[in-house]
C-alpha cells in the first residue's frame, strides 16, 4: 500500500500484518480501507472524532458506531473496504490481542500513521516545511505540501547534508554521532513523535529537542535522542526535529547584495527551528500534547540554539520554558566574518557576486564538497558558517550585554558538566610536568602551579588529564553557564536553574570522566545508552533522577519533583548561586566551583 491515496484490489501489507500478529496472540485484527487501514476494536473505534477533531482515525470496517470515513469530506475518494477478521470469541479470550499496532492522527497537510511499541505510538520523518533544495535552498522554509489519504511516519526523514563524523574519533563513535539513520539530503524539514496518546484532551508536556553538534552536523534521528523512554516513563510528547546546518542553513549572502530573496539565507536554520515550533503549536494537541505546555532544549549546539531562541522575538510564545545543557551561547558570529566566508566559498564554487541565484543550481554534494574543501586537514575550521544578527529576522544577541527580555517569562535550566573538555583533548597519559605545561601554555606560567594546586585540592581523585579538563572547562562552558545564569536571574521574571553534571561514565574505563555530552541520555531518559555505562545500576539511578527533574520541569517551571529523590532545587540568584549538583550522591551546593571558575578567568 502506498502512503498516499489507496488504490483497492489487494489486501493491504498493514491488514495483512495485523492478521498474522492476531493470530499469534499479539495484536488485533483489525479491518481495513486501503485509504485508512485503521479499524479495530468497538473500543478504538469509540475513540474517533471526525478529522476536524484531529483525534485518532480509524477507517469504516468493522466499524459498529454508524460514523463514516472522513475522506470524502477531505475531496478524497472513498475506497472499497478491505476488511480481515477472525472470531470474536478469540479476541474475547485473549484481551493482550487488543493492543494496537497502526495509528492514525490528523496534522494541518493531512492524516500521518504511527507505529506502537508498548505504550509509546512513534512517528517518524513528519515534514513540517518543504525541500529545501533548488528554488528553495537559501530561502525561508515553505510550508509542506499536503497530501492525500495516509502518510506513513515509520522512518526517519532525511538528515541535512553535513561532514561526516570521524570513524577514529572515540567520543563521536560513543554518542553515536557517526550513525544517523535515513540518509543525507536537502527534504530534511521534519520531525519526530513519541507520545502514549493522541487523545486531544490528554494535554501531556511537550520536550522538543534541538540537536547538538554546533550549526554544523548532527540530526534529531541520532540514536541517542530516541524519545521513546521519556514519553513512556514521564507521561510527555516528546519531539525531535531536522533542521539546515551549515552552509545550507547559515550562509551570508544579505551582506554581499544578493537578491533580496536571500536576505535571510544566513540565519534559515534558525528560522526551520521556528518553525518546527509553528508545527507543534498547530498540530501537537492530535499527539496528546499541550501546546500551551512547551519545552525546547538542547546540548552543545543545541543549547547554543536554544540560547538563540531565548532571544529571537520570532518565536516568543512558541515555548514556555527552555534548558541550555554546555552550550550558553552568549553571542553569535560576526556578520562581516559570516559575510567574507560566504564570499570564499562562492570562489570556490566559482560563482561570481553578480550571479548569486546560481548557486540554487548547483547540486547539495557540489556546494558542501566546495566548504569542506576550505577546512585544514587537522584542526580548528578556518571557515565556518552559524548564525548572525541579521537586523531583520535576529535583532539582538543572545545574552549580551544581558539577558533577553524577549523571554523574561520564560523558566531556563542552565548547565555544564565537571570534565566537559575532556573529550577535546587527546593527551591521556598525562604526568605532572605535562600538565604544569598544558595549565601554563593555556593560562600563564605565572599562574599554573596556583590553578593546579586549587583544582587539586578539590578533586584529589581525578587523574592529571581530568584535572586539565576540568580546568579548561571552568574557563569555557563553566564560567559561561554562571555569566548566562546570573544575567537571567538579574532580569527577574521567570526563575533559572542551574546544575552541573559530576557523574562520571565508565565508558573506556572512565578516562573521560563526566565529560561533554553525558547529560544528552538522561535528558530522553536512555538509561541503557553506552554513556550511563550501559545500565549500571548508578547510571539507571542518576538517569531516573534527571529525567523526573527534566519533566517536572517542562511539566510546571520547576524541576522539583517528589518521584525524582532528589533534594529540594532552588533557583539561582546572585546572593547564594545554587547549584543542583547531579553525581552518585546529587545534591545542591552554593556557588559550586565558583572560587576556581574566578582564579582561571580572572584578568591578568
Amino acid at each position: 500500500m502506498t502512503s498516499s491515496d489507496g488504490k483497492g484490489g489487494e489486501i493491504s501489507r498493514r491488514a495483512l500484518l495485523h492478521a498474522t500478529t492476531a493470530a499469534l496472540a499479539v495484536l488485533p485484527v483489525i479491518g481495513c480501507a486501503d485509504d485508512d487501514p485503521m479499524a479495530g476494536t468497538g473500543e478504538n473505534n469509540a475513540e474517533r472524532a471526525d478529522a476536524s477533531s484531529g483525534s485518532t482515525s480509524s477507517c469504516v470496517a468493522t466499524d459498529t458506531t454508524g460514523e463514516k470515513d472522513t475522506s470524502e469530506a477531505r475531496g478524497t475518494t472513498q475506497q472499497p473496504e478491505q476488511v480481515l477478521s477472525i472470531d470474536d470469541s478469540f479476541i474475547a479470550s485473549r484481551p493482550e490481542a487488543r493492543r494496537q499496532l497502526f495509528h492514525t492522527t490528523e496534522t494541518e497537510n493531512g492524516r500521518v500513521m504511527g507505529l506502537a511499541n508498548s505504550a509509546v505510538i512513534q512517528f517518524k520523518g513528519i515534514p513540517y516545511g518543504a525541500s529545501t533544495a533548488g528554488k528553495n535552498r537559501f530561502l525561508a522554509p515553505q510550508k509542506p505540501e499536503s497530501w492525500r489519504g495516509v502518510r506513513e511516519t515509520f522512518q526517519y526523514g532525511q538528515v541535512a547534508p553535513q561532514l561526516l563524523s570521524s570513524l577514529e574519533s572515540e567520543y563521536g563513535r560513543l554518542i553515536y554521532w557517526d550513525l544517523h539513520p535515513s540518509g543525507y539530503g536537502e527534504d530534511c524539514l521534519s520531525l519526530n513523535v513519541w507520545t502514549t496518546s493522541l487523545d486531544r484532551s490528554a494535554k501531556k508536556a511537550v520536550l522538543v529537542s534541538f540537536h547538538g553538534g554546533g550549526f554544523a552536523s548532527g540530526s534529531g534521528n541520532t540514536l541517542g535522542f530516541d524519545g521513546a523512554m521519556m514519553a513512556l516513563s514521564q507521561d510527555v510528547v516528546v519531539v525531535t526535529i531536522n533542521h539546515r546546518l551549515n552552509v545550507f542553513g547559515y550562509l551570508n549572502l544579505k551582506d554581499l547584495d544578493a537578491p533580496d530573496e536571500f536576505k535571510h539565507a544566513g540565519v534559515a536554520g534558525i528560522m526551520d527551528m521556528a518553525a518546527s515550533l509553528e508545527w507543534v503549536r498547530d498540530n501537537i494537541e492530535n499527539f496528546g500534547g499541550d501546546p500551551g505546555r512547551v519545552m525546547i532544549f538542547g546540548q552543545s549546539g543545541g543549547g547554543a540554539k536554544t540560547s538563540t531562541m531565548l532571544s529571537n522575538a520570532k518565536a516568543k510564545g512558541l515555548f514556555h520554558s527552555a534548558a541550555v545543557q554546555s552550550g550558553s551561547a552568549l553571542r553569535l558570529g560576526d556578520s562581516a566574518v559570516a559575510a567574507k566566508n560566504a564570499e570564499i566559498l562562492l570562489d570556490a564554487l566559482g560563482i561570481a557576486k553578480n550571479d548569486i541565484a546560481s548557486i540554487q543550481k548547483k547540486s547539495w554534494a557540489e556546494i558542501l564538497e566546495a566548504s569542506v574543501s576550505l577546512q585544514p586537514p587537522e584542526g580548528v575550521m578556518s571557515v565556518s558558517f552559524g548564525p548572525i544578527i541579521d537586523g531583520d529576522y535576529l535583532t539582538r544577541q543572545p545574552f549580551d550585554p544581558d539577558a533577553p527580555s524577549e523571554s523574561v517569562d520564560v523558566p531556563v535550566i542552565i548547565s555544564s558538566t565537571l570534565h566537559d573538555s575532556s573529550f577535546t583533548l587527546s593527551n591521556l597519559e598525562l604526568d605532572d610536568a605535562g600538565l604544569r605545561k598544558a595549565i601554563g601554555s593555556r593560562f600563564g606560567e605565572d599562574r599554573a602551579d596556583d590553578i593546579i594546586k586549587a583544582q587539586k585540592a578539590a578533586r584529589p581523585q581525578d587523574s592529571n588529564f581530568l584535572i586539565q579538563a576540568a580546568a579548561f572547562t571552568d574557563a569555557t562552558r563553566g564560567n559561561a553557564t554562571y555569566v548566562q545564569a546570573q544575567r537571567k536571574a538579574e532580569l527577574g521574571g521567570a526563575p533559572v536553574y542551574v546544575y552541573q553534571w559530576d557523574w562520571a561514565s565508565q565508558m573506556y574505563n572512565g578516562k573521560y570522566g563526566a565529560t561533554h555530552g553525558l547529560d544528552v541520555s538522561p535528558a530522553f531518559n536512555n538509561w541503557r545508552d553506552a554513556t550511563m555505562s550501559n545500565s549500571s545500576d548508578a547510571g539507571k539511578k542518576v538517569c531516573n533522577a534527571f529525567a523526573s527533574a527534566w519533566a517536572a520541569f517542562a511539566k510546571t517551571g520547576d524541576p522539583n519533583s517528589s518521584e525524582s529523590g532528589l533534594p529540594e532545587w532552588p533557583a539561582f540568584d546572585a546572593d547564594k548561586r545554587a547549584i543542583m549538583v547531579f553525581d552518585n550522591d546529587s545534591r545542591v551546593e552554593n556557588d559550586y566551583r565558583g572560587d576556581l571558575i574566578r582564579q582561571i578567568v580572572q584578568k591578568t
